[in-house]
C-alpha cells in the first residue's frame, strides 16, 4: 500500500494505492460465488448507497450482481467501512495492471492509518465473505471509529477547512490535532480550532479572566453583572448579601457551562454553589442573577455571524422510573449528546454538582420518582440549542461587536443573557456573562432548532478577504535529463524579480541565495517544507513521475506547469512498462496548472505537447526551432511561445517577436551546449516560465546575464 499525499494520476486529493493479486479469483467474478453476494450485503447494507458506474443508487450492487472482480469490490468495501466509521468519503478506483490477476486499488482518505486499516478489513471481510466463514465487524468497526474520532479533524476545524477548499484556498495539516495552515508561504494562516493566527495571547489571557472581562467591559459601557471573586464559602455568602439575591456563582476559567448554578436565593444554596464551581479548579465568581434566556454568540472579524439561544434541561415522569433513568432515556438518548467534541451537547452526568444542586433545590434526588404529569430541572445551563441568527436586534450585535473588540479578540464567543434577543437588550436589563477565547462552532453547526450557519465560511473570509487566495506562486517542473538547470534558473529570475524564493530541485534545497541542504530534493517532504516556511513569497518545485507515483505533488494546484520531456525509465516495479502509460503520470503535472495559470510545454517532443488539452490555464509552448508545427498552428491563434534563432532567444505572441538575448558570449558557457553555443532547450523552459509569471522581459536577460557571471549561484544575490 502506498498513502499518496498530494495529486497523483488518480485525483487531485490524497489516497491510498493498493496493490491486490486476486490470484485464482480472476477467473471467479462475483455472480460465480454461491452465496456471496447475500453475505456482504448482510453485513454491509449500505452498500446500497453505493452508485458506481450506473450512475445511480444501487449501482454498484447491480455490478455485484451481474459479475465483478474482488478488486472492484474491495474499493467499495473499504469505502463504505470509511463512511461508517464517520469518515465519508466516495472516491474509489480498481485498475488492472499489465500483470494477469494483479489490480490498483485506489481509495480517497483522510487520514492514513484509517485507509489502510480499511483496505486490510475489506480485503479480510471480502474473504470471509467468499469462503463462507463467520466474520465479525462489530470490533472491526469499534477501531476503525476510534481512529477516525482519534485522527482526523474535529468538525469544528473541519468546518473551516471545507470553507477554504470552496474557495480554493489549499491547507496543510501541521499536527496530529487541530492545528491547520490556510494558504502557503508568505500568503498563509493559521488556525488552531476557532482560534487563529490573529487572535492575541493577551486577549485570550482576559478572556480566562472573568473579572477582569468584565471590568474592562463596564469600563467601556457594556452592560455586565456586578460581581466579585471569593475564595471561600463564607466570602461567597457575604458577596450574595452584598449584590443582591438572587446571584450565580460559577468558575472563573470554566466551559460548556460548567459548575454554574444559576438563581439562587439562599445561604446554603449559595454555599452549595460555592462548593460547585471550586471544584472545577479556578476561582470562583459571584454576581448578580439576570433574569432571561441564555445565547451564545459567535463574533468574528468584529461581527456577529451566529447566534444560538439555550434551553433547560428537564426530564417528565411515568410514575416508576427515577430520574436517573429518566436522564438516561429522555436526555443522554439525544444525538447530539456524548463525550467527544463532535456533539454540541455534554452528557448530563448524574454525579455532577450542579445537577445535584438543581434537584436540591425542587426538593428531589436521583432517586425520585416523578408522577405522570411532574416534570423537573436536571440543567439550567450550557444546552445552546435553538438557531436565533436573524434574530439578534442590530444594537445587540453592534455591542457584541464592541465587547470582542474590547477584549481583543478576533473571534469570540459571547455569552449573553436577555429576555428576547430581538429587542434591544440594554432596557430589557441583559447583560453579557462572558466573552470566550476559542469558541465551540458546534452549537452552530448542529442546532437542533432552526438553521445551521456557515460559520466556516466567515471564519476564512476573516482570514482572507476576497480577491486573497492564499497562494504564493509555484512552479512546478518535471522533466529528463538536466531540468535542474532549468529550475535554477526560474528560481534565479522570480528571485531578482523580487521573490523570496524557494528551490526544491535535484541539486538541493534553497532559500533565495541560501543551501539548506544538497540531498536531492525532488520530494513531497522537501516541498511541503517550503510552502510551510512564511518568508517564502514563491517556490519552484522539480518532480519526477517516480514522485508523482509514490508520493503525489506536494501542493494542490501551480501557477505554472513545466513538462519538459518523458523518460519511463526504471518505473518497471510500479507497473509503468510501457510508453504509452507514462502520458498519464506526466499529465498530473499540467493538470494541477490553475485557471490563471500556465503550462509550459516541449513543443519538440510531440507526446509532451499533446498534453496540452490537459491545462485549464494558459499555454506557452517552446521550442528551438521557429518553424515547429506546433509552435506555428499555436502562434496563428494568437499563442505564446518562447524560441531560438539560432543563439538568439526570442519571445514571440502570436506573429509580434520580442528578442530578448544573444548567448553566444563565453559567459554563457554554463546555459549553453559546446561551441558554437547553441540554446539549451532548458533555458527556453526557464525564460517561458517567467514570463508565465509576468517577469519583464528585462528582469530575464538580467538574471540570465547573472547567472552566466556565477554559474555556481543558484540564485541572485
Amino acid at each position: 500500500m502506498t498513502h499518496l499525499r498530494g495529486p497523483n494520476v488518480w485525483t487531485y486529493r490524497p489516497v491510498i494505492e493498493a496493490v491486490v493479486d486476486i490470484g485464482a479469483l480472476e477467473d471467479f467474478p462475483s455472480n460465480t460465488l454461491p452465496g456471496f453476494y447475500e453475505r456482504l450485503t448482510a453485513w454491509l447494507p449500505g452498500l446500497i448507497e453505493h452508485r458506481c458506474s450506473v450512475g445511480r443508487r444501487g449501482g454498484f450492487l447491480m455490478r455485484l450482481r451481474d459479475g465483478t472482480w474482488p478488486g472492484h469490490i474491495m474499493e467499495h468495501v473499504a469505502l463504505e467501512l470509511q463512511t461508517q466509521a464517520g469518515m465519508k468519503t466516495g472516491f474509489g478506483k480498481a485498475r488492472m495492471t499489465q500483470e494477469p490477476g494483479v489490480y490498483k486499488v485506489v481509495i480517497r482518505t483522510r487520514d492514513e492509518v484509517v485507509g489502510r486499516l480499511a483496505l486490510e478489513s475489506a480485503r479480510d471481510l471480502i474473504m470471509a465473505a467468499i469462503n463462507d466463514q463467520p466474520y465479525d465487524l462489530a470490533p472491526v468497526m469499534a477501531k476503525l471509529s476510534d481512529l477516525v474520532d482519534r485522527r482526523c479533524l474535529g468538525p469544528s476545524t473541519a468546518c473551516i477547512v471545507d470553507a477554504a477548499a470552496e474557495r480554493s484556498i489549499p491547507s496543510l495539516r501541521l499536527n496530529e490535532g487541530n492545528l491547520v495552515q490556510l494558504g502557503q508561504g508568505a500568503a498563509q494562516r493559521r488556525i488552531w480550532t476557532a482560534e487563529t493566527d490573529r487572535t492575541s495571547a493577551i486577549a485570550e489571557g482576559i478572556s480566562r479572566d472573568k473579572d477582569l472581562t468584565k471590568q474592562l467591559l463596564g469600563a467601556a459601557g457594556v452592560p455586565v453583572p456586578a460581581g466579585e471573586t471569593v475564595e471561600t464559602a463564607d466570602e461567597a455568602w457575604e458577596a450574595a448579601e452584598s449584590i443582591g439575591l438572587p446571584v450565580v456563582v460559577k468558575p472563573s476559567d470554566g466551559n460548556h457551562a460548567r459548575g454554574v448554578s444559576l438563581n439562587l436565593k439562599t445561604e446554603q444554596e449559595v454555599r452549595d454553589a460555592f462548593v460547585a464551581a471550586e471544584k472545577e479548579g479556578s476561582e470562583v465568581i459571584v454576581e448578580r442573577f439576570i433574569p432571561g434566556h441564555e445565547h451564545r454568540l459567535l463574533v468574528v472579524g468584529g461581527k456577529v455571524v451566529a447566534a444560538t439561544r439555550g434551553e433547560i434541561t428537564r426530564v417528565s415522569g411515568d410514575g416508576k422510573s427515577s430520574i436517573t433513568e429518566l436522564v438516561r432515556t429522555q436526555v443522554n438518548t439525544d444525538p447530539r449528546r456524548g463525550e467527544e467534541e463532535q456533539f454540541p451537547l455534554d452528557v448530563v452526568r448524574m454525579d455532577d454538582a450542579v445537577v445535584l444542586l438543581e434537584l436540591t433545590r425542587q426538593g428531589l434526588t436521583p432517586d425520585s420518582v416523578l408522577q405522570r404529569g411532574q416534570s423537573a430541572v436536571v440543567q439550567r445551563t450550557g444546552n445552546m440549542a435553538n438557531d436565533v441568527t436573524h434574530q439578534v436586534h442590530p444594537d445587540n450585535a453592534e455591542l457584541m461587536g464592541m465587547a470582542a473588540r474590547v477584549v481583543g479578540l478576533d473571534i469570540a464567543g459571547i455569552d449573553l443573557v436577555v429576555e428576547d434577543i430581538s429587542k434591544p437588550m440594554i432596557a430589557q436589563g441583559g447583560a453579557i456573562v462572558e466573552v470566550n477565547a476559542g469558541p465551540g462552532l458546534l452549537m452552530h453547526l448542529k442546532p437542533a432548532v432552526g438553521r445551521a450557519q456557515p460559520v466556516g465560511d466567515a471564519i476564512v473570509n476573516h482570514l482572507f478577504p476576497p480577491g486573497q487566495s492564499g497562494r504564493i506562486p509555484i512552479v512546478g517542473l518535471l522533466g529528463a535529463g538536466e531540468s535542474s538547470l532549468a529550475a535554477r534558473l526560474i528560481a534565479s529570475m522570480l528571485q531578482l524579480h523580487g521573490w523570496q524564493t524557494a528551490l526544491a530541485c535535484r541539486d538541493g534545497l534553497f532559500l533565495g541565495p541560501r543551501q539548506l541542504s544538497k540531498a536531492d530534493a525532488r520530494r513531497y517532504e522537501d516541498g511541503e517544507r517550503m510552502l510551510i516556511n512564511r518568508t517564502v513569497q514563491a517556490a519552484v518545485l522539480e518532480t519526477t513521475p517516480r514522485q508523482i507515483l509514490t508520493e503525489g505533488l506536494p501542493y494542490d494546484r501551480c501557477q505554472v506547469g513545466v513538462v519538459m520531456g518523458l523518460s519511463a525509465a526504471g518505473l518497471e516495479d510500479l507497473y509503468v512498462t510501457e510508453a504509452d502509460t507514462l502520458p498519464n503520470v506526466v499529465r498530473t503535472q499540467v493538470d494541477v496548472v490553475l485557471s490563471d495559470g500556465a503550462a509550459v510545454l516541449n513543443a519538440d517532443d510531440a507526446e509532451v505537447a499533446a498534453l496540452a488539452e490537459y491545462s485549464d490555464g494558459d499555454l506557452v509552448f517552446y521550442a528551438l526551432s521557429p518553424d515547429n508545427e506546433v509552435v506555428v498552428a499555436h502562434r496563428a491563434g494568437k499563442g505564446r511561445a518562447v524560441l531560438a534563432r539560432g543563439d538568439s532567444i526570442v519571445l514571440a505572441k502570436g506573429a509580434d517577436e520580442t528578442p530578448l538575448i544573444n548567448l553566444s558570449a563565453p559567459i554563457f558557457g554554463s546555459i549553453t551546449s559546446e561551441p558554437p553555443h547553441d540554446v539549451r532547450p532548458q533555458v527556453l523552459a526557464a525564460v517561458a516560465a517567467a514570463w508565465s509569471l509576468g517577469v519583464s522581459p528585462d528582469l530575464i536577460r538580467a538574471a540570465l546575464l547573472r547567472f552566466g557571471e556565477a554559474p555556481h549561484n543558484l540564485a541572485v544575490h
